[in-house]
């Protein structure tokens, strides 16, 4: 008997250890030896210039004082960020807000917002002279290269019906993104779909030529775009709302220093990049600064307003891009979370 209760005190010892170390191993995953919590985050779309805001917020420590462990990785464009985030492949994520809302009226990814990188939308149409496209009239029997799915593309009818074409007359050719440039530039395509931050990109294909970069950016008629959005899944948003708003703010402290001083941003993006082109991604930065703080706009950065959010629904509801009442503000933002005046 007394063998038994041996045996049975010595298991309990063993079991409460073993128990102990999953729970130790769990906590370990959690965080790291240093005591800060990992994140994952996806760029919007690969490592361009316009992604250096991470990079500084990584760099000069903000993540770290806010206690995160942060590993970026090059998103590969809104739809796929999205289904990552929800699916639990990454805990935070960029995207353009359009193509968020009209993804969401969809399909229900357990996604949502809470903050915007951008005021206005940085998505358009980009040409080179010469080709056939001086504005948006000239659309009509044109080919545009673009990835299929990707924000210029899926928010295009928005823009035909603002500027009074129909997006039917428009040819979209299925092309990859780091080849679009020079797709322009052989003349095998008339336009492609392009972020306006893209122009040294284009003008960089087009250095034998040297032609005038065309811009038909979608903002310019539709004022009221959002451009690219702070992301996390909605239950994170939901259960650990302390979590999201120390990201937020250490993510838009990053994004403020990238706008102070677009050089040194693209340094630091040249250092975790290496391949970075530092000519092509300063002035990509520089464009940039005029979609995160447009003209008029005064609120603090990364703000959110319920009011300009449901402008973006009604206006993607009038044409057609989603059904009537097929999303409300709450399903797409979470407003509590995001900065406010």
């Amino acid at each position: 008997m007394r063998l038994r209760r041996s045996v049975i005190a010595l298991m309990a010892v063993l079991g409460l250890a073993l128990v102990s170390a999953c729970n130790g191993g769990d906590k370990d995953k959690e965080a790291g030896g240093d005591g800060l919590q990992k994140v994952s985050y996806l760029t919007s779309f690969n490592t361009f210039g316009r992604e250096a805001y991470a990079y500084v917020a990584l760099e000069k420590g903000y993540f770290k004082d806010a206690g995160f462990d942060v590993k970026i990785t090059p998103g590969s464009g809104t739809v796929d960020v999205m289904k990552l985030v929800a699916g639990g492949q990454a805990d935070y994520g960029i995207g353009d807000f359009t193509a968020i809302a009209i993804t969401l009226a969809k399909q229900k990814l357990p996604v949502t917002t809470v903050g915007m990188i951008h005021q206005r939308s940085m998505a358009g149409i980009m040409s080179l002279e010469g080709l056939g496209i001086n504005g948006p009239k000239d659309l009509p029997g044109k080919t545009i290269g673009d990835q299929p799915g990707s924000t210029n593309t899926v928010m295009f009818p928005v823009y035909a019906k603002a500027v009074g074409i129909d997006p039917k007359t428009v040819t979209f050719l299925p092309s990859p993104p780091p080849g679009l440039p020079a797709l322009l530039a052989s003349g095998k395509v008339q336009g492609i779909g392009q972020f306006m931050v893209g122009e040294p990109l284009i003008a960089n294909a087009d250095k034998e030529k040297h032609r005038k970069v065309i811009k038909l950016p979608y903002g310019k008629v539709l004022p009221d775009l959002y451009g690219n959005a702070i992301i996390t899944r909605s239950d994170l948003a939901k259960d650990h709302p302390d979590q999201v708003k120390k990201f937020t703010n250490a993510l838009l402290k990053g994004l403020q220093d990238t706008y102070n001083d677009p050089d040194a941003a693209a340094a630091i993006l040249k250092k975790y990049v290496p391949n970075t082109d530092l000519a092509v991604a300063t002035a990509e930065l520089k464009i940039m600064k005029e979609y995160i703080k447009p003209e008029g706009f005064n609120g603090p950065l990364g703000e959110v307003t319920q009011e300009r959010v449901q402008k973006v629904i009604s206006l993607l509801e009038e044409s057609k891009a989603i059904g009537s009442g097929a999303i409300k503000p709450e399903d797409v933002v979470t407003l509590n979370l995001a900065p406010k005046s």
